[in-house]
């Protein structure tokens, strides 16, 4: 086009990154959500790495964890990037308190099933789809929800309980790192914290983004 522009390099375009304020943008919405969190991991090469790797030594892969809260839309509501030794339930908490719309239904596998992410998530008037662990008993726990939860197993079976309680719509929170991980890629290409967590923000803006352009427009048709 014989135009002369200025464009940073790689190396610069990486440090910037580490100072954007990015937001999540999810989709605007009235009603209440059921919220379905999931958690998955993501390589990451750290500095000394790095290093090693650039100057003809092995890099040792390190691992970062991001968990997302997606709605019944597969739209992403919450995200948040931890270390790999983070745990489930707690970081669930955080992302439940990120959620601005009002929650109607949390659901997430059995490493959600704590005291706590009951309580958080009963404090948001949410009913709780959680599968117990194997070894959970009735009494002393802070929720009957799950009380009834861990008797409805013991009676039907857990493959039964999870066609009842409508447990099947966890695959939502699956697909959407599905999406992540063909789209964008498996691997965080930052080599800063700061960087990677707005590396994956905008990941997950990407992916809204095409979720709302790609969403079929659908309605009720008389005849």
């Amino acid at each position: 086009m014989g135009l002369h522009l200025d464009a940073p390099n790689h190396t610069t375009l990486s440090r910037r990154s580490a100072r954007l304020n990015i937001a999540l943008r999810p989709r605007n919405t009235t009603g209440a959500i059921d919220l379905v969190i999931d958690s998955s991991g993501l390589a990451i090469v750290g500095e000394g790495e790095w290093a090693a790797a650039k100057h003809g030594g092995k890099g040792i892969q390190g691992w970062k964890t991001l968990h997302l809260g997606v709605d019944q839309t597969g739209t992403i509501v919450a995200q948040k990037l931890m270390d790999a030794n983070a745990d489930d339930a707690t970081t669930g908490i955080e992302l439940l308190e990120r959620v601005d719309a009002k929650i109607k239904t949390v659901i997430g596998d059995s490493a959600y099933d704590t005291r706590p992410f009951y309580a958080s998530a009963i404090a948001r008037g949410a009913s709780v789809i959680v599968p117990p662990i194997k070894t959970a008993t009735t009494g002393g726990h802070l929720s009957p929800q799950r009380d009834r939860t861990v008797r409805r197993v013991a009676k039907v079976g857990r493959r039964q309980w999870k066609k009842e309680s409508g447990y099947h719509r966890q695959a939502r929170a699956e697909n959407a790192f599905f999406r992540f991980k063909t789209i964008l890629g498996d691997p965080l290409r930052a080599r800063g914290s700061s960087a990677q967590e707005v590396e994956a923000r905008l990941g997950c803006n990407m992916l809204n983004r095409m979720t709302e352009l790609g969403r079929p427009r659908s309605f009720a048709i008389e005849d």
